[in-house]
């Protein structure tokens, strides 16, 4: 025991050496401290990695940094979408290549790419509110290189563990090693609000646990059990233009997962469709459509039960479809990235186009742009091209959109519409 007490103030004065040759810039000295040391050291007090120190070096001259390790004194929360500096002026081309050199070192020896400090900013954030965008490109490159390693490690291990006679519950969501900082953010960062689109900020929370959940309608909300939001009405812009951007014409096939609160549904009626398929899982919506008269409806056909259950059936029928839109709840990627890989490919028609709600890592910018290129290249990989549209998202903390709910499901400034088509 006395042994490790002496340790303990090397280990700290190491961590500090480290910080201070992050902060300076001092490449030759992070190269001898971590041959010893880890670029994923953290400071106690104020939450630095070595690439925080790095990135908070190269902020204005007077912002609160000491020694690059303290440059978190800031009024909002850095990671909104909101401060893109463009300033060119904000520091040298000597400086920027320095901290470039420094980043790139850290990375290459390990650091963690979305390791957050005592408020709350991740490296990436932190170059964001300052402005520095060749850095922010940089750890959002990083960002996506440890999410596609991650994904494939995913696909391997389900691989092994049917080479093993025992896929039962492979693949399960929040199955990432806890102990592992990076992949246990990747299994909570993915979607928010909608997730696969939208995560819960609940441990364990999963598809089952909300679809056993009771829901709270209200005029311009649905509300689960736990107060977190499934759907609001703040979205409707959103979905105005993605149907005009799916359906440019009537007598269209459509198919839609999850209904939610109806907002797509209902635009996509007005498109007068020849055929109109929607899956939905949660007792609750169902209850509320047959009240609503979407059982009704001539060209309507309600598919009762999750749509892993559902798709093949349908696929096994031959149905075929010219417009696909998906948009479930307390999913992760790797449940919209199953469906677009297995099932899109058999239910979409020739010259069809599809989307989702892309509220992937909705709650942090540079998870959003991390999972923008992320589920890109995926969707390229499974044989589709992907066009974007930035849509401006009204200033929603303004009009206190999140009352009485347990966290916003999202906090930036613009929303980035997907719409897919067969590659070629």
């Amino acid at each position: 025991m006395e042994d490790l007490a002496a340790a303990e103030p090397d280990d700290d004065l190491q961590i500090q050496q480290i910080l201070l040759a992050a902060s300076q810039h001092d490449v030759p000295q992070l190269r001898i401290l971590l041959r010893n040391g880890s670029a994923s050291v953290q400071d106690s007090e104020t939450g630095f990695t070595p690439l925080h120190a790095a990135i908070a070096a190269c902020g204005p001259s007077d912002s609160p940094v000491q020694n690059g390790i303290q440059a978190n004194g800031y009024e909002d929360n850095g990671h909104d979408g909101g401060n893109r500096n463009e300033d060119p002026s904000i520091m040298p081309d000597d400086e920027v290549q320095a901290a470039t050199k420094t980043v790139k070192l850290l990375l290459e020896q390990g650091a963690i790419w979305n390791d957050v400090d005592s408020k709350n900013e991740t490296p990436g954030c932190l170059a964001l509110r300052l402005g520095l965008k060749s850095l922010y490109e940089i750890m959002v490159d990083a960002g996506v290189r440890a999410e596609l390693l991650l994904n494939r490690l995913d696909e391997y291990e389900q691989l092994a563990d049917g080479a093993d006679g025992d896929s039962e519950g492979a693949g399960v969501e929040g199955s990432a090693n806890a102990d592992d900082p990076a992949q246990a953010a990747s299994t909570e960062t993915p979607l928010e609000g909608h997730p696969a689109t939208e995560t819960v900020d609940e441990p364990g929370y999963r598809n089952e646990d909300f679809l056993r959940s009771s829901l709270d309608f209200q005029d311009d909300r649905i509300l689960d059990g736990q107060r977190n939001g499934v759907m609001m009405a703040w979205e409707l812009d959103i979905m105005k233009r993605t149907v005009d951007l799916l359906v440019p014409t009537e007598g269209l096939r459509i198919l839609n997962i999850g209904h939610g609160m109806g907002i797509i549904d209902e635009l996509f009626q007005q498109k007068a469709p020849s055929a109109h398929h929607v899956v939905e899982a949660h007792p609750a919506i169902l209850s509320r459509m047959r009240d609503e008269g979407w059982y009704d409806k001539p060209n309507i056909t309600v598919h009762e039960g999750k749509w892993q259950d559902v798709a093949p059936k349908i696929m096994e029928g031959g149905q075929m479809f010219d417009v696909i839109y998906f948009d479930t709840y307390a999913e992760d990627y790797k449940a919209l990235r199953n469906f677009f890989s297995d099932f899109v490919l058999g239910l979409l028609e020739d010259g069809g186009k599809w989307s989702f709600f892309n509220g992937l890592g909705a709650d942090r910018q540079i998870c959003y742009d991390v999972y923008g290129k992320v589920v890109e290249m995926d969707l390229f990989e499974a044989g589709f091209d992907t066009e974007w549209e930035t849509l401006q998202v009204p200033d929603l903390e303004g009009r206190d959109e999140w009352r009485a709910m347990r966290r916003p499901y999202w906090a930036l400034k613009e929303y980035k519409l997907p719409i897919c088509s067969f590659t070629g």
